[in-house]
């Protein structure tokens, strides 16, 4: 298996290709030296951007090597950024127009967070890569460690760490190796040694040279107060599991889940936040027992391999919530998760990133808390293979057709 982020960030060249989540194929043929300026969608006003912004714009292309567009491609397949869930909400605010079946309480606190800010700006972020430096941050930079804070505020620190203990005990795997860390957006672009150490990554050269191009993506951030000095949660919409097992060319990242502020203040925002960030992490630690399983393999390909493994990792997660010797959370809270869910499912059947419809993934959920609730023993935990044989046996029932 090839090092696999389940979940990341995919806005790299979005703006440009105008394609949404299918972006490596076709961006590839895009010319290496082709300008901003010169990529431009059809019908894009230039003249919105205001003299300052112009020159930060010039400023950044005449620091950039002539390939740039290459290098941050090269660096994605390289990271294995691939198809995302939550991140698919921060490409909807971009392009509206490549996305259906947005009709969430999630999707609509979604597009909201680009509101006021200009849209170059935003395509600008966009193909420079400028809404993933806090993934990649994380991903390649993040360290376990008991000063970590989770929440804006650290208001999700000790909820979020007292259930990873909780996880690494319940399932029958070797989980003694799997961190958890924080992604803070403000962090990131509040910091320009921080930054230049993701821009040698993307574009080459030492981050001692990155500096000048660090301070012009913090400049042009700053130039927008609705993106709060890269605290706004477009930049952190994201939790995602990564593992490099089996890989046979790993980089030496070991693995981990991160969880980013964006998602934990979404959910928030749409009332879920007392439950979801735990619904969250439970997710994302079903793809570390699926890493660890083997259970991503199948016989299932495109769109239908990759709703497989987020279904089960719906029902995975649902399971532990509510299991006596997991999160044990009455009926109401498990309803909460079973929600959170609902609210990240989408419609892009043709997609290789499609995660299952949101009634597909509420059903899920539910029949992972069903299997807790309705075991004889309730002090039982089931083998992760034993529950995967019982979720394969109800796929085809999950995800048959629901239309009237």
């Amino acid at each position: 298996m090839k090092k696999t982020l389940t979940v990341a960030a995919s806005l790299v060249l979005a703006a440009t290709c105008g394609l949404g989540m299918s972006l490596p194929a076709q961006a590839a043929d895009m010319n290496d030296a082709t300008s901003a300026s010169q990529s431009a969608p059809a019908g894009f006003d230039m003249s919105s951007l205001t003299p300052q912004q112009q020159a930060i714009v010039d400023r950044i292309e005449a620091k950039l090597p002539a390939d740039w567009q290459s290098r941050l491609q090269a660096a994605r397949a390289k990271h294995g950024l691939g198809d995302q869930e939550w991140t698919s909400f921060r490409d909807s605010a971009i392009n509206p127009g490549d996305y259906q079946c947005k009709t969430t309480a999630l999707s609509t606190y979604a597009d909201s967070l680009l509101d006021g800010v200009d849209p170059f700006v935003v395509f600008i972020l966009a193909i420079y890569g400028g809404f993933d430096m806090p993934t990649y941050d994380a991903l390649l930079f993040g360290k376990e460690s008991s000063s970590n804070t989770f929440g804006v505020k650290g208001e999700y620190t000790q909820k979020l760490n007292s259930e990873m203990k909780n996880l690494k005990r319940f399932w029958d795997i070797d989980s003694s190796k799997i961190g958890m860390m924080p992604m803070h957006g403000a962090d990131v672009f509040a910091d320009r040694d921080r930054l230049s150490r993701t821009l040698a990554v993307l574009y080459g050269g030492t981050p001692a040279e990155n500096l000048d191009l660090a301070d012009m993506f913090i400049e042009l951030v700053d130039s927008e107060p609705a993106l709060q000095r890269g605290a706004n949660p477009i930049f952190t919409f994201n939790a995602f599991a990564y593992s490099e097992k089996d890989d046979p060319a790993p980089m030496g990242i070991s693995d981990r889940i991160i969880m980013g502020d964006g998602i934990l203040q979404a959910m928030s925002a749409i009332g879920l936040g007392d439950v979801a960030p735990r619904g969250i992490l439970g997710h994302e630690f079903g793809h570390h027992v699926q890493y660890q399983k083997d259970l991503f393999e199948s016989d299932l390909t495109g769109p239908e391999a990759t709703r497989r493994t987020e279904l089960m990792a719906d029902a995975f997660g649902t399971y532990y919530l509510t299991h006596s010797r997991g999160e044990s959370l009455n009926a109401a809270r498990v309803m909460s998760a079973q929600k959170s869910f609902y609210e990240v499912g989408d419609c892009s059947f043709t997609s290789s990133g499609h995660h299952g419809t949101p009634n597909q993934r509420f059903n899920s959920s539910s029949w992972g808390a069903s299997v807790a609730n309705d075991a004889p023993n309730q002090g039982h935990i089931l083998p992760a293979l034993t529950l995967d044989k019982m979720f394969e046996a109800k796929l085809p029932d999950l995800v048959k057709p629901d239309a009237n």
